[in-house]
C-alpha cells in the first residue's frame, strides 16, 4: 500500500445545486453520487431514513434492499464489494453488535471494491436500549471511523470514505449521530460518478479466513491502520484552526459546532475522524498551543488515544461521559476549565416543557395483548418494539426486555431455572422475530422449554417509521414479493400448538393465551392486526360515552389509549370518561371492557 496523500472531494467538487437536506439524506447523497450499485440495511432510529432515501434514486442506478438483521445487511455489502462493485450498508450503534462477526473478518479480508458502513450512534438514549460509542468498535475492527459535522460533511465524507476504502483495502465507517442524522441543513450536492466494476480477486488466501491466512493478514491490518493514520492527517478533511495560542481544542464530529459557538477564538484541531490517529499531527498541534481540551462525545476515544502517547491534555473531568452534548453542556464544561464565566445565557423567555409519557396510539392492536398478559398474572420476557411501551403504567405487563431478539431465549433461561411460578410469556414483534426470534424459537423446542411465544403480527416495521419486511410481501421499492406465512414457519420449526387471534377480540385473546399456557411445551400465539398507523392510517367510525351510563370505574382508562379522557371537575365530582373523535379509530377495545355498556359507536 502506498502512503499517497488522499484529496479529499471538497469545494472544487463539480455541483449542480444546493438542498435542504437531514444529515441522513445527505449521507444517502453522498452513497449515490460515489456511485454505488448495492445497498442493504436493517430500519433502526437514528439511521432509518438512509435507506428509505436511497430507494427513491433510480432502480436502474443502485440495488437497494431491506435486510432481515444487520449481519445480513453486511453480508449482502460484502458479497458485492468482493464482486467489485461500491457497496454500502446502514445500521444504529446496537446494529453494529449484530454484525460485527462479519465486521471483524472482513477487516482482515478487506474489500475489492469500497464498501462503506454508516452507523449512527444515539447519544442521549432518545430511542434505543443502551449508549455504546461506536468508535470503540472501529479501534477493536482496525477499521476506520470518519466523523463528519453537518451535512455538507456527511455527504462529502461518505464519499470520501469509498476511495479511502479502496486505497487502503478495509471496510470503512462512517460515524453519525441522532442530532446530525435528523438535522436539515443546506447541502450542495454533486452528479454521480460510477467507477468501472473490478474482477472477482481469485485470490483465496485474501478472501478465506481459515487461521494461517489470518495469521498472516492480522500484522498487516495493523501496517495499514499507521498508513490511514497519516493520510487521513494529511487530508483536507482534517482543520488546523490556529488562533488564540493559549488554548487548543480538539474535537471531531457535531462536536464542533459546539466548541465553535462556545469558544470561537480557539485554536481548534477538527479531525477526520477518531481512529486512526496520527501521533505526528497530534503532537505537532499541541505544541503549537499552551493548554489542550478534548471535547468528544460518549467515551474518551480521543482523549485516550493523545495521553497513550504521553501528551498532557483535559477532557472527561470536564465534560460527561454520558448523555447528547449540547451548546450549553460544552460551555459548562469550558466554565468548569476556567474559560468562560460560567453565567447561564440570558433566553428571552422561559418556559417548562408538557410532561407526556410515552403511550401506544389510539386502536393499537398491541394494547389488547398486554392487558390479556396482565390479566394472566404472566411472567412476561419482552422484546424490542413498539410494545417495549407495555413496561409503563397503565398496562405495566413487561418483566424484562434485553436486546433485540433476546425475549425467546431468555423465557427459555427463566424456564430451565425452576424457579418461576407464574406461567413465562415471550412477546415479540413480526420484524424483531424475523430479524433474531427464529433461532432461540428453535432452541426452545429443541430443549423442550415450557414457555409460551406471544408472536404481535402488526403486518410492519412499526417502530422506526413503517418499513417493510419478508412478512409484508413487498420490498423496500414497494414491489410485491413472497410473503412469510408465520403459521407454517413456526409449524416447520417443530411448534405442535399454534393459534391466531384477532388482537380487536378481547375474549378470544384472554381464551387464547389461557389455553397456550396450559400446554406443555412450546406454544405460540399469532395476534393478528395492522398497525393503525402504517402504511396507512386506520380510521373507523368512533365511539362515545353515554355520560348517564359511565361510572368512572376506569376500566377502560386502563388501556392507556390517547383517545380516551376525563371529563368534568373531579374537585366537583363530575368526572366521566370521555371520547375524543378525532382521535379514536373504532376499535371497540374500550366498548368490550367497560362493565356498563356505556360505549357505543358514535351516532353520526
Amino acid at each position: 500500500m502506498d502512503t499517497v496523500t488522499l484529496a479529499a472531494r471538497t469545494d472544487n467538487t463539480p455541483r449542480s445545486d444546493a438542498r435542504p437536506l437531514t444529515g441522513n439524506e445527505a449521507i444517502a447523497r453522498g452513497v449515490w453520487e460515489a456511485g454505488v450499485k448495492v445497498a442493504a440495511a436493517y430500519p433502526g432510529t437514528p439511521s432509518t431514513e438512509i435507506m428509505e432515501t436511497l430507494s427513491r434514486y433510480p432502480a436502474e442506478d443502485m440495488h437497494a434492499q431491506w435486510s432481515v438483521n444487520e449481519k445480513t445487511s453486511l453480508d449482502v455489502a460484502i458479497g458485492a464489494s468482493l464482486s467489485g462493485v461500491r457497496a454500502f450498508a446502514a445500521m444504529k450503534h446496537v446494529g453494529l453488535n449484530v454484525a460485527s462477526d462479519a465486521l471483524m473478518s472482513f477487516s482482515y479480508i478487506g474489500v475489492n471494491a469500497g464498501l462503506v458502513i454508516v452507523v449512527c450512534d444515539d447519544p442521549g438514549i432518545h430511542s434505543s436500549q443502551n449508549e455504546q460509542d461506536t468508535r470503540v468498535f472501529a479501534s477493536f475492527a482496525h477499521v476506520p471511523a470518519l466523523e463528519p459535522a453537518d451535512g455538507q460533511e456527511a455527504l462529502e465524507f461518505t464519499k470520501f470514505a469509498f476511495d479511502l476504502s479502496e486505497q487502503f483495502d478495509t471496510p470503512v465507517i462512517v460515524r453519525s449521530t441522532t442530532r446530525l442524522s435528523h438535522t436539515r441543513s443546506a447541502v450542495k450536492v454533486g452528479k454521480r460518478d460510477v467507477p468501472p466494476p473490478r474482477a472477482f480477486n481469485e485470490d483465496s488466501g485474501k478472501n478465506v479466513m481459515i487461521p494461517n491466512n489470518a495469521r498472516r493478514k492480522h500484522p498487516k491490518v495493523l501496517e495499514r491502520e499507521a498508513l490511514v493514520a497519516e493520510a487521513l492527517a494529511n487530508s483536507p478533511l482534517t482543520r488546523e484552526e490556529i488562533n488564540d495560542p493559549s488554548i487548543g481544542i480538539i474535537t471531531a464530529g457535531i462536536s464542533y459546532a459546539y466548541v465553535k459557538e462556545c469558544l470561537p477564538d480557539a485554536s481548534v484541531l477538527k479531525l477526520a475522524g477518531s481512529y486512526p490517529l496520527s501521533e505526528t499531527l497530534l503532537r505537532g498541534f499541541c505544541a503549537k498551543v499552551d493548554r489542550v481540551i478534548v471535547v468528544e462525545e460518549l467515551e474518551p476515544v480521543i482523549e485516550n488515544t493523545l495521553k497513550i502517547f504521553g501528551l498532557n491534555v483535559e477532557g472527561k473531568a470536564l465534560f460527561p461521559r454520558t448523555g447528547e452534548f449540547s451548546p450549553e453542556l460544552v460551555r459548562e464544561g469550558f466554565a468548569k476549565a476556567g474559560l468562560l464565566d460560567g453565567k447561564p445565557r440570558n433566553n428571552a423567555f422561559d418556559f417548562a416543557p408538557m410532561v407526556r409519557p410515552p403511550v401506544l396510539c389510539s386502536g393499537c392492536p398491541h394494547t389488547s395483548c398486554f392487558m390479556a398478559l396482565r390479566a394472566l398474572d404472566s411472567r412476561v420476557a419482552g422484546d424490542i418494539g413498539c410494545y417495549t411501551l407495555s413496561v409503563v403504567e397503565p398496562l405495566r405487563s413487561m418483566d424484562t426486555c434485553v436486546s433485540m431478539g433476546s425475549s425467546i431465549a431468555n423465557a427459555v433461561g427463566m424456564a430451565m431455572a425452576g424457579t418461576e411460578t407464574k406461567p413465562i410469556i415471550a412477546t415479540i414483534g413480526d420484524s424483531t422475530f424475523l430479524h433474531s426470534g427464529i433461532p432461540p424459537l428453535i432452541d426452545a423446542i429443541y430443549n423442550k422449554a415450557d414457555i409460551t411465544v406471544f408472536l404481535l403480527d402488526n403486518h410492519i416495521t412499526a417502530m422506526t417509521g413503517g418499513q417493510d419486511h419478508p412478512g409484508t410481501g413487498k420490498t423496500l421499492r414497494g414491489e410485491e414479493t413472497a410473503r412469510v406465512d408465520f403459521v407454517d414457519l413456526v409449524k416447520a420449526l417443530g411448534v405442535e400448538w399454534v393459534e391466531t387471534v384477532d388482537s380487536y377480540d378481547m375474549a378470544s385473546m384472554l381464551h387464547t393465551l389461557r389455553e397456550a399456557v396450559e400446554y406443555k411445551g412450546v406454544s405460540v400465539v399469532i395476534s393478528d392486526r395492522p398497525c393503525v398507523l402504517d402504511p396507512v392510517r386506520i380510521k373507523g367510525q368512533a365511539l362515545a360515552v353515554d355520560q348517564e351510563k359511565c361510572i368512572a370505574c376506569q376500566s377502560c382508562m386502563n388501556l392507556g389509549c390517547p383517545a380516551l379522557t376525563w371529563s368534568g371537575g373531579w374537585h366537583e365530582g363530575r368526572h366521566k370518561v370521555e371520547i375524543n373523535a378525532e382521535s379514536c379509530i373504532g376499535c371497540t377495545l374500550c366498548a368490550q371492557i367497560c362493565p356498563t355498556d356505556s360505549i357505543s359507536l358514535k351516532e353520526l
